[in-house]
């Protein structure tokens, strides 16, 4: 069962659309080496830039190895604190991931249930989350998470708000982001409600949980695959962002925006590596995913096959 599974994985359109496209191969490629090398950062980072016995300040802003001062310790130099930058990129790109993994999911269960609450439903109900969405759309997504951020700290005790900083990353990225799942899903499934499969599983007696879960739902979730793919680079950045205004991650924990809003202090002095190495690895993730989201877009429209 399973290897007929993978067969007709193997010969689908969406294999072969990616076999056909460089763009999407070299992306997944990009993509896959930083995710691997997050993932895989206590195995592959020269050093552990959170092991603070290990670090040294007559380290600190090393130039790369390849400069006429670098150290062959440290490939890519160090910053001002002596934490080795591949190392910091590698754990900061485990953070970023996480806190977008984690935001994305979170938006989607809420966007997804919405949707297909309000779908389903109609009426006030529909009526009730779609003012919701549209007032939340009116605002910026980072004005949201900033407003949430901003509203979460000052509800936590001062001494637990580093330790729980990164709950409150996610939730307030993944609270900004529900409204587009919910629109899409609202919408195909107001046109699935009205087909004769969902008509045939309400005469039978099946319960509406039931009719959403099992035949309503699959049938809504390409689109919503696309936008997840999408927005997982959206949510990068955003954590980024909010990390280099200085409320997202704390300085301690080196996230790509923090290693970034670091190297911005020093980048004007000459140590421009602790700032542009940050960014090329956070702009080739954003990228990466995004031009995988453009293809599975095209590669999941009946239109373009």
């Amino acid at each position: 069962m399973a290897q007929n599974a993978f067969s007709r994985l193997y010969h689908s359109d969406v294999v072969y659309s990616f076999s056909r496209s460089p763009t999407a191969i070299i992306s997944a490629v990009v993509a896959l080496i930083i995710i691997v090398g997050a993932v895989g950062a206590p195995l592959f980072a020269p050093h552990n830039p959170f092991d603070l016995s290990t670090l040294d300040l007559l380290d600190a802003n090393i130039p790369p190895i390849w400069s006429a001062d670098g150290d062959p310790r440290f490939l890519l130099g160090t910053d001002d604190q002596g934490r080795d930058m591949l190392s910091a990129i590698l754990y900061g790109s485990r953070i970023s991931l996480l806190v977008g993994f984690a935001s994305v999911l979170f938006s989607l269960l809420i966007g997804v249930t919405l949707g297909l609450i309000s779908g389903y439903v109609g009426g006030r109900v529909d009526s009730v989350i779609m003012r919701i969405a549209d007032v939340q759309l009116s605002f910026p997504a980072i004005l949201i998470a900033l407003l949430i951020d901003g509203i979460a700290r000052g509800l936590l005790p001062r001494d637990s708000q580093d330790s729980l900083s990164l709950y409150v990353l996610i939730f307030a990225i993944g609270i900004s982001g529900w409204v587009q799942y919910a629109r899409t899903v609202r919408g195909a499934t107001m046109v699935e409600r009205n087909k004769e499969y969902v008509q045939a599983a309400r005469l039978i007696g099946m319960r509406p949980f039931m009719v959403l879960r099992r035949h309503i739902l699959p049938n809504v979730m390409g689109p919503v695959l696309v936008i997840a793919t999408i927005h997982l680079a959206v949510a990068i950045i955003t954590e980024a962002t909010l990390s280099f205004l200085g409320v997202g991650i704390p300085p301690t924990t080196p996230s790509l925006g923090t290693l970034i809003r670091i190297g911005n202090s020093y980048l004007f002095s000459g140590d421009w590596w602790i700032s542009i190495f940050p960014g090329i690895a956070l702009v080739l993730l954003a990228l990466s995913v995004n031009l995988l989201g453009d293809w599975l877009r095209d590669a999941l429209n009946p239109k373009l096959r």
